[in-house]
């Protein structure tokens, strides 16, 4: 009994996860919030990439940051560098080079998709070549004491 239980309620998940990525890619995103309440990695990228752009929710950068987060907290690589990109450009976060180059660096290094490595190895990059050694050396601090919340 336990077992069907258990079978029933990891289908369900998997139902919800299938529900939520074909509901994100049709535009009805309310169906990422309970996937994402969850701990879905993917789910809380998603709610991230919706208050980010505004994408069928009020545009809302602590908010985009908040679910970016969460998922950098999985090792997310793509939400460590949208975190990044946030810190780069001051969206909703005071502009900090330093902790930009730190969200491009994890992202690169964690990232399991060569395009996701690249363009964040490329921002990392990017940042760098505008950052004193100082400001390098604080950053690459960042990385290695870094840890999820």
């Amino acid at each position: 009994m336990k077992k069907r239980i258990t079978t029933f309620f990891a289908g369900g998940l998997l139902a919800l996860a299938l529900i939520g990525a074909t509901a994100y890619r049709g535009g009805d995103y309310a169906l990422q919030l309970p996937l994402a309440e969850l701990g879905n990695a993917a789910a809380q990228y998603k709610l991230g990439v919706m208050y980010d752009q505004g994408q069928g929710v009020p545009q809302d950068y602590a908010q985009a940051l908040s679910w970016y987060r969460k998922a950098a907290d999985q090792e997310y690589a793509i939400a460590q560098m949208h975190i990044g990109s946030m810190y780069y450009d001051g969206r909703g976060v005071p502009k900090d080079h330093a902790q930009a180059h730190m969200w491009f660096n994890l992202a690169a290094s964690r990232a399991t998709d060569a395009e996701t490595r690249d363009i964040a190895a490329k921002d990392r990059d990017d940042i760098a070549a505008k950052m004193t050694p100082d400001q390098i050396a604080e950053a690459q601090r960042m990385v290695r004491e870094w840890a999820p919340k």
